[in-house]
């Protein structure tokens, strides 16, 4: 079934197009790089370039649409041409030189493509399975391609007059964006004053796609970013920090914006600063980590520090200082060899202990106030105790009552104290004792 290329393209068929395209050409031909209003939103070159910035996406849906009919009508004569060039207008550029030609020695592709894209497409054309195309099919093709070149130029011009009109409309925002992304970006929001009111989270999102994994995981896709990934400053960000520089460009632009749509600086000496600014972040985000270095230790204090004195003192010192005998027993005496526990040397050594000519291995102890004061504490305890005989129980058996509570103590009081109350003693006598 054979396609119509009316039905397929009709944008460039638009009085919109036409009437867009004649505008821009007069403005550029005018050349006017000052504002004609004291108000920004009532310039008509302002108004123009929002409207422009719609005319480039329904450009640029164009472009795709005929790159689609010229692959499926030439993927019959050259099949693995698509696969080697991708970008649509160096695609339709390629098609248009070579045609219908077989041999691609006689075709001249210098300026279209790179010397050795060149050498891949001419050894492929060689071993092609590709058949020569119809008439009709190869004018229809040829028609597309020139659609999409007219196309492409008139996107370069539309650009041009944009980037034009951005350095006195936006200069801070075109100083650190670039004039065509800046462009974009105010013609996305509807106007520098609505960008100005949009978040930053917001504006690093503008342009943005949605991707169709087609059922893949989300783990290794990137986070999505609009027009702000067509930035210079984006592009030269390692990919592990890309992410930050988009928040980063996202928050310095609309602080940019807002000097703009006040006209503080029309000079974009803000946004100069602002891109240095973000410039410095990023290599200072490069950076590795400095080396931890060894921290020197404090000077010592010169000066004595104050101790404390006194009786309480004195005595915690007389009570932990070293005594005699271990003062002998860390002492040597030169040329007279020591005493030990296992002999010959071996075993712990006892030093200076027993060669006073005593022949003991002990000292004479002197007065310990210690142990006086823990002797008179000793003393003065009272280990008197009043528990009675473990023979004695408070229980008494008797004929009457059978088991009942006694008071042993009672009955030592009848039988008296000292020799008396014994069995065998030669005074006393038998004692007979009535139980009630």
């Amino acid at each position: 079934m054979k396609e119509d290329l009316d039905n397929v393209s009709k944008l460039q068929k638009t009085q919109l197009y036409i009437d867009m395209m004649q505008k821009v050409k007069s403005a550029l031909e005018k050349g006017s790089d000052s504002m004609q209003c004291d108000l920004l939103e009532d310039d008509p070159d302002y108004r123009l370039i929002i409207d422009c910035n719609a005319l480039l996406v329904d450009i640029e849906n164009e472009i795709i649409i005929l790159n689609n009919f010229i692959r499926d009508k030439y993927r019959l004569k050259f099949p693995e041409l698509e696969s080697l060039v991708h970008h649509p207008i160096d695609y339709a550029r390629v098609v248009k030189k070579i045609g219908n030609e077989v041999d691609l020695t006689l075709v001249d592709l210098q300026g279209v493509l790179p010397s050795a894209i060149i050498m891949v497409v001419s050894i492929t054309a060689s071993t092609t399975s590709g058949k020569p195309l119809l008439d009709e099919d190869l004018v229809k093709t040829i028609e597309a391609c020139d659609r999409a070149l007219t196309l492409d130029s008139d996107k370069t011009k539309v650009l041009d007059f944009v980037q034009s009109r951005m350095s006195y409309i936006a200069p801070n925002l075109s100083a650190i964006l670039g004039s065509a992304v800046a462009a974009k970006l105010i013609g996305t929001a509807g106007g520098l004053s609505a960008l100005i009111e949009m978040p930053a989270c917001n504006v690093q999102r503008l342009g943005a796609k949605r991707k169709n994994l087609a059922g893949f995981s989300t783990m290794t896709c990137q986070f999505p970013v609009g027009y702000m990934e067509q930035t210079e400053i984006f592009q030269s960000t390692p990919p592990a920090l890309r992410m930050r520089a988009c928040r980063l460009l996202a928050s310095k632009s609309i602080l940019a914006a807002r000097v703009d749509s006040t006209g503080g600086d029309a000079t974009g000496g803000v946004g100069s600063a602002f891109r240095e600014e973000i410039c410095k972040k990023i290599d200072k985000w490069q950076q590795p980590y400095p080396a931890k270095q060894a921290r020197p230790l404090h000077v010592p204090d010169s000066e004595t520090k104050k101790k404390r004195g006194g009786r309480r003192l004195r005595k915690m010192k007389e009570r932990y200082a070293i005594s005699d005998m271990r003062k002998l027993a860390n002492r040597m005496q030169f040329g007279v060899p020591e005493e030990s526990s296992l002999g010959d040397g071996l075993g712990e050594g006892y030093g200076m202990l027993g060669q006073a000519g005593s022949g003991k291995l002990r000292v004479s102890v002197g007065p310990n106030k210690l142990a006086a004061k823990c002797a008179k504490k000793f003393k003065e305890r009272s280990f008197v105790s009043g528990a009675t005989s473990g023979l004695t129980s408070s229980l008494a058996f008797t004929a009457v009552q059978g088991i009942e509570l006694s008071n042993p103590q009672a009955l030592a009081n009848q039988l008296g104290s000292g020799t008396q109350s014994t069995y065998f003693c030669k005074t006393g006598t038998f004692s007979k004792i009535k139980i009630p």
